[in-house]
């Protein structure tokens, strides 16, 4: 026997015994807090109801077990405006290192910071490991500008980024902001952008309090423009009155939202054109293109050629560059790309769609194009995603499963079963404590040190997340490696025998199954949603009894839908009925599983374009995601099935309008 196989042979034993521990270690945990563990149920059933006199008396039957920092948040969380800070620290200490000592810390500097209480605030800010709550982020620069630690100019930036970004109208940007605005460091076009992203995404309450910052008496009427905007428009008095023209770009763009070609009316009236300046009308348009691409609607070019790029926001930009890629106008998608940020830009969507244009322009010349064109790609080039992928295939690069990584070394694997906050969250997810497990171990694996874990130590926990099986962690962690990429990691099989059978036998590309439940379910069994949709591929109960009836599962019981082979079995034939009446397009059938048949048949009205140009241009951010994920998925699952190149894009294919001579569209399909 050589030294090489020798070696090999000890690490894999190494390896064997560190698992066994680990197990027998969990095991042992969870034996030895039997009694705790019923009482931490209950605890949690206490904290939902809000019983502080119950969590306290469980409290001490909880000491030594391994959840109780979890535990003490429990207990103190409901308790938090009216414990002492002294009080509030004893647990903050008693729980040091953990989640859940930074999570109810964060709670804590969100009252303090409502309550103006700036000087404990201070104190504990340092303290606080996360650093990823805008709200509390504003406060903190709020005081960093007040004292002078930086520059306040540099502050109402930042403060801005995080007001901006806000969905809603909560109070720690909000006080930043008007702190700055104040002192004349925050100018009153960052209010008037906040009240228009709101007003498009129809947030009137978000809207009436940035307006109130500049003056309170507006706030009532931005409410009415919200309730009413084309009555705001047509007052008479609306085109005389002094300081109206923010409102009244306000007003169109509310507008806008329901009726986009109204709303381009309303914005040509020469009133308006006279009052509103080139930036406010710019804006208009753009809101008013958005709304029309949005519909798929052939006006949209039109309407954004009426403002300037510039001025537009980088959601206008994004549409008018899809709409371009759907007509074919190259020119508009390089122009729209060239304009946006350069965050937006620099992304992988972004870069893919201008190499397109560049290489249908051909400018100066044909040769100089594809040049600037394959460099483009190249930036991107990768496995690592959807428009990552179409890179490679632009350059003429087949998709494969890349090299693996470098095996982990016992200790790296040692290393890992011993970190603390991923013990907690195994013993947790174990437990029943699904959610809390997770919100520790990402905690543990992204935010306990600063810039999170390095590379080999995320491999680590993402191969203790897939021996446990949890492959949702497994997949996550893996998923934010920096350099190397792990496929056996990220696209994990798991109920290989049951998944690939049932595939195969009702004519389904096992792949392309595999690629929607890892991203319906991550493969959690029990994975249940907020609508209803339940198991590994998220059947909602009405679909599931159809489908049961149409297979002639006549003995099906809701209650069995997660169930692992009896989720498989009708999500199987539900995405064959949908594939079946789709022509057997993967983005169309992926489409339809996601947002429902009924939508995805008119979103494939229009011109036949390319797969990618189709899966772009889909109205819903939720579902554009979808599908471009479940094919990017489907496409790695055959690289790892069949051990062959593979092609996204031809997966993709072209999508247009049904073909007079298809079979005729099944209307039961729900």
């Amino acid at each position: 026997m050589t030294q090489g196989i020798q070696k090999r042979i000890a690490a894999g034993w190494r390896l064997i015994m560190a698992g066994a521990l680990l197990q027998a270690g969990l095991a042992c945990a969870q034996s030895a807090s039997g009694g705790s563990d019923a009482a931490l149920l209950e605890m949690r059933e206490a904290f939902r109801r809000n019983n502080t006199g119950q969590l306290a008396s469980l409290l001490p039957q909880i000491r030594g077990h391994a959840l109780e920092p979890l535990a003490m948040y429990w207990d103190m969380r409901p308790r938090l405006e009216t414990a002492s800070v002294a009080d509030i620290r004893v647990a903050l200490d008693r729980m040091a290192g953990t989640y859940w000592e930074d999570r109810l810390r964060n709670d804590w500097l969100l009252l303090l910071g409502k309550a103006r209480n700036w000087a404990v605030f201070e104190a504990e800010l340092p303290k606080f490991r996360m650093q990823d709550d805008r709200q509390v982020r504003c406060y903190g620069l709020m005081l960093d500008a007040a004292a002078g630690r930086i520059p306040a100019d540099a502050a109402a930036v930042q403060v801005q980024a995080n007001w901006l970004a806000q969905r809603e109208a909560e109070d720690g940007c909000a006080t930043a902001a008007q702190a700055l605005l104040a002192s004349g460091h925050l100018k009153p076009e960052a209010v008037w952008q906040r009240a228009r992203l709101a007003m498009d995404s129809n947030r009137a309450r978000v809207a009436s309090q940035a307006v109130a910052m500049l003056d309170p008496e507006r706030a009532a009427t931005v409410e009415q423009i919200a309730n009413d905007p084309a009555k705001y428009l047509d007052d008479k008095i609306t085109a005389i009155r002094p300081r109206t023209k923010e409102l009244v770009t306000l007003a169109i763009i509310r507008l806008a939202a329901n009726d986009a070609a109204a709303a381009a009316v309303e914005a040509d009236h020469l009133r308006w054109k006279a009052q509103l300046t080139k930036e406010e009308r710019s804006w208009i348009w753009g809101v008013i293109g958005k709304r029309s691409a949005q519909r798929l609607q052939a006006d949209a070019l039109t309407y954004f050629a009426n403002g300037e790029e510039r001025f537009m926001h980088d959601e206008h930009l994004a549409w008018k560059a899809r709409a371009g890629m759907r007509a074919s106008a190259w020119a508009a998608v390089r122009d729209a790309v060239a304009a946006m940020s350069e965050d937006q830009r620099n992304d992988p969507t972004w870069v893919y769609w201008n190499a397109r244009a560049v290489q249908a322009l051909k400018l100066p010349d044909p040769a100089t194009a594809s040049v600037q064109a394959n460099a483009l790609y190249e930036s991107i080039a990768s496995p690592r995603g959807f428009y990552e992928l179409l890179a490679m295939e632009a350059l003429g690069r087949p998709i494969t499963v890349p090299p693996a990584p470098e095996a982990l070394s016992p200790e790296e694997i040692a290393a890992a079963q011993t970190t603390p906050g991923l013990r907690r969250a195994l013993i947790a997810m174990k437990l029943g404590l699904r959610s809390e497990g997770v919100r520790e171990w990402n905690y543990t694996v992204g935010l306990h040190t600063p810039g999170g874990m390095p590379e080999r130590e995320l491999l680590a926990a993402a191969d203790l997340a897939c021996r446990h099986e949890f492959w949702d962690r497994c997949i996550n962690t893996s998923e934010r490696t920096p350099q190397v990429l792990d496929h056996a990691q990220r696209f994990p099989l798991p109920h290989r025998e049951s998944v690939v059978p049932r595939a195969r036998e009702i004519g389904l590309d096992p792949a392309y199954v595999y690629g929607l439940i890892r991203q319906e379910s991550r493969f959690i069994t029990d994975a249940r949603s907020g609508v209803g949709a339940s198991g590994l591929m998220q059947v909602m109960p009405a679909t599931a009894r159809w489908t049961a009836r149409k297979i002639g599962l006549t003995d099906f019981k809701p209650g069995q839908i997660t169930d692992r082979d009896t989720n498989i079995l009708i999500g199987t034939a539900y995405l064959k009925f949908a594939l079946d009446d789709f022509e057997g397009s993967l983005p169309l059938a992926a489409a339809a599983y996601n947002a429902g048949p009924g939508r995805s048949r008119t979103w494939r009205n229009g011109p036949t374009v390319p797969g990618e140009v189709w899966a772009e241009n889909i109205p819903f951010e939720e579902t554009r995601d979808y599908v471009k994920r479940v094919l990017a998925n489907t496409t790695h699952y055959a690289a790892i099935i069949t051990g062959q190149p593979q092609s996204l894009r031809a997966r993709l294919g072209t999508v247009g309008p049904r073909s007079q001579t298809s079979q005729a569209i099944n209307t039961e399909l729900p």
